[in-house]
């Protein structure tokens, strides 16, 4: 077995390819050719905790693996990221285990990837100005990556953490952006034309009157029963997209408005795979608002992990043990 560290995968894989990566899966999602297995995901009962495994197959690539992992509210004060996860990979040939992979790094770059992948298929081709609602450590990851789709010309910023605003605006800054740090997200949303919400929210941070026609949002904080970020008016109201339908709806963005009746299965105009896959339309004019519902799936980890794999391998880097 092949382990790969998180300093490794780091030096890996980059914003380019986890882009590369993740928008080949979602294209072999449409096509039926790489499916996620059901979601385990639960509140463990201590440290406040959460945990999950995902998991899945793509039968062209072939590969087939899990990643496993989740929450942990208190790590900081011991110095460690609250996001912690490793990915297994298997042989499809004999169902033996073949590469370990730290993937707290890589589990960042493939939302981001995602985020971007939207981004570019949904919104306007001149869209420039980026608000950012939500400043932890997924806001860079989604920043570089759309740094890579679109030109962004300004970034717009809330977040309930002065010192974590404060530290991302240092960021932008670094990347030779202007960043200006809004004291609500309402601002954050009139300002925008491409809106990223990445936060742990249970309620809605973006009310439907705020947010521009035209403007391409993509939600990716909501990936459990109970989160949300967007008024469920506002979903209702625009033109909705998914990693991946079924999941969105049970515990993504769109769970709120499909519970209240506001929208039904029917109501997605598809998946982000269809979009890229020719197989449904994606922005249809200008003034459309897109909404694309960033769940995360299995198969964005699976990939990422499988190119860092082959990178390694490539290179001599790793450390390869008996098991």
């Amino acid at each position: 077995m092949l382990v790969i560290s998180e300093s490794l995968a780091r030096e890996l894989v980059s914003v380019e390819d986890a882009i590369r990566e993740v928008e080949r899966t979602f294209a072999a999602m449409a096509r039926g050719e790489a499916r996620n297995y059901p979601v385990v995901r639960e509140a463990i009962g201590y440290r406040d905790a959460v945990y999950g495994v995902k998991s899945g197959g793509d039968v062209e690539a072939p590969l087939l693996g899990l990643k496993a992992g989740g929450y942990w509210p208190h790590n900081a004060g011991k110095g460690l990221g609250n996001h912690q996860s490793s990915t297994l990979l298997f042989d499809p040939e004999t169902g033996r285990a073949t590469a370990l992979v730290s993937a707290n790094y890589l589990t960042g770059i493939r939302t981001g990837a995602a985020s971007a992948i939207a981004t570019r298929y949904l919104s306007r081709e001149e869209a420039s100005i980026v608000g950012i609602i939500g400043t932890g450590v997924q806001a860079e990851y989604q920043l570089r990556a759309t740094m890579a789709v679109r030109r962004v010309e300004r970034v717009h910023a809330w977040d309930p953490s002065e010192q974590s605003l404060a530290n991302f605006r240092e960021t932008v800054a670094g990347l030779g952006l202007e960043c200006i740090t809004e004291p609500a997200c309402e601002a954050v949303a009139r300002e925008a034309d491409i809106l990223i919400t990445a936060t742990p929210s249970r309620r809605a941070l973006v009310e439907q009157g705020w947010v521009r026609p035209g403007t391409h949002i993509s939600a990716m904080g909501c990936d459990t029963r109970g989160k949300q970020e967007l008024d469920p008016q506002l979903v209702a109201a625009s033109a909705l997209f998914a990693d991946e339908a079924e999941q969105s709806i049970s515990i993504g963005e769109f769970q709120h408005a499909y519970a209240s009746g506001l929208i039904t299965g029917e109501s997605l105009r598809g998946s982000i795979g269809q979009v890229i896959a020719g197989h449904c339309d994606g922005r249809r004019n200008a003034n459309e608002i897109t909404i694309f519902d960033g769940t995360g799936v299995a198969l964005q980890d699976l990939v990422v992990a499988a190119l860092a794999v082959r990178l390694a391998k490539e290179h001599g880097h790793g450390v390869s043990v008996d098991y």
